[in-house]
């Protein structure tokens, strides 16, 4: 097992005065890290499933996981990723080229009861977290490279 430790640094200086900063977030206990690079095409397709046991290839196991990145490594093109938990809530989010996300798990409970979605605003107050089951990929306009990286423990 091993730690992963995250750093993510802003460094911006405006009219002469800092407002950068660095946040150091580490992960213990990973014992699993799997890192691809997967062409995103304009079809949408399942790039991860998540579930109380490992059952496939590019299947992780929910409780475990603790850290994904993604990262759109095309220079023009945008990346719709879709999440959607065990309930069926979705929410997409668009990564635009060059851009990365980070999604990070609970931090004793991995993926499991970690969002809920609503078109309802007067809904939003429900707190029934759901467990994180798949994401989608599809690109807009022309075939993008996606390097995602999860760690498990």
């Amino acid at each position: 097992m091993a730690n992963l430790t995250v750093t993510h640094t802003e460094d911006i200086t405006l009219n002469g005065q800092q407002f950068g900063g660095t946040t150091i977030k580490s992960f213990s206990g990973i014992s699993e890290i799997s890192k691809r690079i997967l062409t995103i095409t304009t079809t949408e397709c399942v790039i991860g499933t998540f579930s109380s046991a490992v059952a496939s290839a590019g299947h992780y196991t929910a409780a475990d996981v603790r850290y994904i990145r993604f990262t759109n490594l095309d220079g023009t093109n945008f990346i719709t990723l879709t999440f959607r938990n065990q309930d069926n809530d979705e929410f997409a989010v668009k990564l635009d080229a060059g851009q990365t996300l980070v999604l990070n798990g609970d931090n004793a409970n991995g993926m499991t009861a970690i969002f809920n979605a609503t078109q309802d605003a007067d809904a939003a107050s429900d707190t029934a977290f759901g467990s994180l089951t798949n994401i989608q990929a599809d690109a807009n306009t022309g075939s993008c490279d996606l390097e995602v990286i999860i760690a498990s423990v």
